[in-house]
């Protein structure tokens, strides 16, 4: 017999799982390219999926700088502690996977601001942040937000492809400072999705191993379309879903 229990989320998607669609930013940065606000997350993995355009997807890491295209059909996924930048190269569209219920979009995310704005938690906030609404105080916020992360991650990048990554390591440390009080409630949340869902499958298992595939009968389906279309992500653009499970889109706060 399969039981659920009490906290478990209502049909996640497949590994309770977020996503969101993406048009990448075609705003110009101070280095001449195009596209979203580098970042990283501490605990999700996070994958693109390209079903238009072109771009590419920039990414530091302890194996260094890369620059790796998109283009329709490539799949691109990063660990926790990447940072990525997504870069427009002519009407880049993306499909986001996001591990552990859409975590990404409600605070497991790290601007790559200049040492003195992350060193602040006040300071970090208030230049997350954006106004509520798609109109364009949002987006004048939206590309201040992405220059001041430009700023900071292009330091990164010029130490690191130098053969430097103690900025990157210090970044990541003032990362994980940062979103340390989140901890418990993100605890509760992966408990809730991603850990339920595991266990969920073990428990069938369990059940069939048994004779017993009573849990079949309560299969269903489900459909579900954009609640938000046209936000300003970290990346582009985005058009949100509500999905059973699914954490808030990310605000900052």
């Amino acid at each position: 017999m399969v039981t659920e229990p009490e906290d478990a989320l209502p049909h996640p998607l497949p590994g309770a799982v977020g996503l969101s669609h993406l048009s990448a930013y075609a705003w110009e940065a101070a280095d001449g390219v195009c596209g979203g606000s580098p970042h990283l997350h501490l605990v999700c993995t996070e994958a693109y999926v390209v079903t238009g355009g072109r771009g590419a997807v920039q990414t530091l890491s302890p194996d260094g700088y890369r620059d790796v295209p998109l283009r329709p059909g490539s799949v691109a996924w990063f660990t926790p502690g990447t940072v990525h930048r997504m870069v427009q190269g002519g009407d880049l569209r993306v499909t986001v996977l996001m591990q552990n219920s859409g975590l990404p979009e409600a605070g497991d995310a790290v601007f790559t601001f200049p040492p003195e704005v992350l060193a602040d938690p006040e300071r970090y906030v208030a230049a997350a942040a954006l106004p509520p609404g798609t109109g364009p105080r949002t987006e004048a916020a939206a590309r201040r937000r992405r220059d001041l992360a430009v700023e900071g991650y292009l330091v990164l990048r010029e130490t690191l492809v130098a053969g430097d990554d103690r900025p990157y390591r210090d970044f990541q440390r003032a990362a994980a400072r940062l979103i340390r009080a989140k901890v418990p409630a993100w605890r509760e949340r992966w408990r809730a999705g991603a850990l339920t869902a595991a266990e969920r499958t073990g428990a069938q298992l369990d059940a069939l191993e048994a004779g017993d595939p009573a849990y079949l009968a309560e299969a269903t389906a489900h459909e579900t379309t954009p609640t938000r279309r046209g936000g300003f992500g970290m990346c582009g653009r985005r058009d949100e879903y509500a999905l059973p499970g699914t954490t808030l889109p990310y605000h900052a706060g």
